[in-house]
């Protein structure tokens, strides 16, 4: 007795698998709540920086004050800024990565709305310029996979996400606005500003 022969299944390539992206989210999260911590320690800094750059321009000199406190400001400021600084490489290296697994994981789900491949997921944040735009894309076609229906017209939680990109953006141009002013400061009353500012 012969059996029918089967037909033969295409090739389609190596299939995406998809993987859990649970762990990485709960490392970033663990990492923002360290970038946080950082951040309001760096305010109090800021605040004593301030105060004492304030008792230094208006009493005439570091004299009056004592140096002791405004070594104590300095090292406060540079203290809570590499704890800033050294959350922040590691957030945004776990983010990155976890950024790509979810990209990853949308080409299983719904790999025909997908516009850049996942290797964008990394390499647009590298981009000057590109980088305001491309992640942000990347995102809106995971947050797209990720719904019950990919192909409906309307993207669930757009509206957070956009306020989420919307204040990246504001917060780095912040950022870079608040170091520049810093940096150039000279004198204590200017410090004192820069501080506060």
């Amino acid at each position: 007795m012969t059996h029918p022969s089967l037909p033969k299944r295409p090739m389609l390539g190596r299939l995406p698998v998809l993987r859990s992206p649970i762990g990485l989210a709960h490392a970033v999260t663990a990492l923002l709540a360290f970038v946080i911590v950082a951040d309001v320690l760096g305010f109090g800094a800021a605040a004593y920086m301030m105060s004492v750059m304030g008792d230094v321009a208006s009493g005439g000199g570091a004299g009056d004050v004592g140096l002791g406190a405004v070594d104590r400001a300095v090292w406060a400021v540079g203290m809570t800024t590499s704890m800033y600084m050294l959350g922040l490489l590691g957030t945004a290296t776990l983010f990155i990565i976890w950024f790509h697994r979810v990209r990853h994981n949308a080409e299983v789900f719904a790999p025909d709305v997908q516009r850049r491949t996942p290797g964008w997921a990394i390499g647009g944040w590298f981009i000057p310029f590109a980088n305001l735009f491309i992640p942000r894309g990347i995102a809106a076609d995971v947050l797209r996979a990720s719904q019950p229906d990919p192909y409906a017209s309307e993207v669930r939680h757009q509206g957070l996400l956009n306020a989420w990109w919307g204040m990246w953006i504001a917060s780095n141009i912040f950022d870079r606005f608040a170091t520049n002013r810093y940096d150039e400061a000279s004198d204590p009353q200017a410090i004192h500003d820069a501080a506060g500012g």
